[in-house]
């Protein structure tokens, strides 16, 4: 598994990836979208740690929760489904609350 280093510090919190997400793929395809990235978490993850959805590709990855926190200011929860939704072109992030 390779590991990229994403400074998400340039990232504006929005709250319309995931409607465009579906919009453009599908309530189905964006859910198994998710769901991988939620089996990226159990597979590969480890304590505050989270999963991020790359809307551009469907890619995913995993985040460092304080870090996440730090620069953005966002509530992220260490324990529970949240999920990270980050759109490369725009510089966008948003905070999906996630239960399977």
């Amino acid at each position: 598994m390779q590991v990229f280093d994403v400074d998400l510090s340039g990232f504006e919190p929005v709250n319309h990836l995931w409607p465009q997400l579906v919009e453009r793929l599908g309530a189905d395809t964006s859910a198994r979208a998710v769901r991988q990235a939620l089996d990226l978490l159990g597979m590969r993850g480890g304590p505050g740690l989270m999963p991020a959805l790359l809307v551009e590709t469907c890619g995913v990855a995993l985040v460092d929760c304080q870090q996440l926190r730090r620069v953005t200011g966002l509530p992220v929860a260490v324990d529970g489904d949240q999920l990270v939704l980050i759109s490369r072109r725009s510089s966008e992030l948003q905070l999906l609350q996630w239960s399977a």
